[in-house]
């Protein structure tokens, strides 16, 4: 679905243009992706980035007490949101980047390992990428299912029943996995195609000069 573009009137009383109708985008996708210390930097970020471009509202969430995370290279920032402080139930996708040691915080938050079973139940989308798919796979959401990841964790998602693949990204149902960093903007884009259409997706790569 695109973008939904609303009317909205502005202040009255301003000026001779306050009577005019202004245009809203309203994001018609909601996508929210988990950070922790150390999350690989590119993967996260590009997620986000290229989204944004798409006009998908992610959000970035931290798994910690605070807002501050840093990259697996060192990069502080703040995320928009603390994990405590959001219902996700208006959410179309969860997302988790790969990283060290981010993917092993992922995996031990229990109130993320919680969501994210919810969420495979009920079949809404989830995504993951590098060593992350191993969240999944722990979480017995890849028995059976085809599957990729960072190569040193193919063996780990095979032991727990994935059907392993080199593609560089894998979609089996509701769930989406990719390799690492080398594959974040197909990942992305992949994302893109899902939520929003191929078409969509094209423009975005054509707008970065994405040459696949």
């Amino acid at each position: 679905m695109d973008a939904i573009i609303r009317p909205e009137k502005a202040d009255a009383g301003h000026n001779a243009d306050s009577g005019r109708l202004r245009e809203v985008v309203v994001l018609s996708k909601k996508v929210y992706i988990f950070l922790a210390d150390g999350f690989e930097d590119i993967e996260g970020l590009t997620v986000v980035d290229l989204l944004r471009r798409a006009q998908i509202d992610i959000k970035t969430v931290s798994i910690k007490d605070t807002k501050e995370v840093q990259t697996a290279h060192g990069i502080s920032l703040l995320t928009d949101l603390l994990f405590d402080e959001v219902d996700f139930t208006d959410a179309d996708m969860l997302v988790l980047p790969g990283g060290m040691p981010g993917t092993k915080y992922l995996a031990g938050s229990k109130p993320l390992t919680d969501l994210l079973t919810d969420f495979y139940n009920k079949g809404k989308k989830i995504a993951a990428i590098c060593a992350a798919p191993s969240v999944f796979s722990g979480l017995g959401f890849l028995k059976g299912r085809k599957a990729t990841s960072y190569p040193s964790f193919m063996e780990v998602i095979a032991g727990d029943g994935a059907v392993t693949s080199e593609d560089s990204v894998v979609v089996d149902g509701n769930v989406t996995t990719s390799r690492g960093l080398g594959t974040a903007v197909d990942f992305a884009l992949s994302l893109i195609t899902q939520l929003e259409n191929q078409e969509k997706a094209e423009e975005i790569a054509e707008s970065v000069v994405y040459r696949h």
